[in-house]
């Protein structure tokens, strides 16, 4: 394991049994067996760790939700399909979620702030395509207040993972948000959120995708990838990236083999939005 990765993980485990504020890089990293200045080599102070963790669920979160809109047929149970992947990982990830919103120490630097922007205009994107996948343009005139109605579902709904120690049913959680969604989408004849005011949710997001950040993004993953497989993957689509001569079939069935790496799921979001891939 690279010792960053380490790192990371071993302070996730810390701070899920002591909180952040209780932990101190001493304790980090005498549990990872490194000394303090190999953590420093990482990571400027332990606020800088913490940035990353949460920039790294926020990545995860983002790159999921989008894979499952685009890799998903439009059919009868697409709500149901979203809304069940979402709880899924909050589920799954229920132990970090209430690391960082039990914390109260966590200082809310403008880096913060712009991080959690920025993902939340990801995420609206996401959103108005799943809408516009399930409903076409029939409902265009309400689309923007129905993705607020979604986002407040699953930040609300989420909460119940974090909050409660209750056996939680993802499923029936699922069918019954997806149930609502419909209704709003069918019935709703006041939306609050109109084209007027969707410069609050669809303003442009400054791409992270130019070619030098691809490629030296596959150049780093490809010096610590494990396997010729995936070498090989990662250094095709790097020189895809400059000379652009294979099939977009090709560049998806290359970008599916490095999801499941570490950090894959997020370089395989940013290869899909450079490559312009819809899938």
């Amino acid at each position: 394991m690279l010792k960053k990765q380490l790192i990371m993980d071993t302070a996730l485990e810390l701070f899920a049994k002591q909180g952040i504020a209780s932990t101190s890089v001493q304790q980090i990293t005498e549990s990872c067996g490194i000394s303090k200045g190999a953590f420093y080599l990482s990571f400027k102070s332990k606020e800088e760790l913490v940035l990353e963790l949460i920039d790294n669920a926020m990545k995860q979160l983002v790159s999921d939700l989008d894979y499952q809109v685009k890799h998903t047929q439009v059919n009868e149970d697409s709500l149901y399909m979203f809304y069940e992947s979402v709880f899924s990982s909050f589920k799954k990830h229920s132990d970090q979620g209430k690391i960082f919103m039990n914390d109260h120490h966590l200082s809310v630097s403008p880096e913060l702030i712009n991080k959690i922007q920025y993902y939340d205009k990801l995420i609206n994107s996401t959103i108005l395509l799943l809408i516009e996948k399930v409903y076409g343009n029939s409902i265009d005139h309400l689309k923007y207040d129905l993705l607020y109605c979604i986002k407040g579902f699953l930040k609300t709904y989420s909460e119940l993972f974090v909050f409660t120690k209750i056996p939680l049913d993802v499923s029936l959680l699922s069918k019954s948000l997806a149930e609502k969604t419909n209704l709003l989408a069918m019935h709703e004849t006041i939306p609050f959120i109109t084209e007027e005011l969707s410069y609050l949710i669809d303003s442009p997001v400054e791409s992270p995708v130019d070619i030098d950040t691809i490629t030296t993004l596959l150049s780093s993953h490809a010096e610590a990838a494990d396997g010729d497989y995936i070498k090989e993957s990662l250094n095709l689509l790097k020189e895809q990236a400059s000379n652009q001569t294979m099939s977009a079939a090709i560049i998806n069935g290359l970008i599916e083999n490095i999801r499941h790496i570490p950090n894959g799921k997020w370089l395989a979001y940013l290869l899909r939005q450079y490559f312009q891939l819809e899938s």
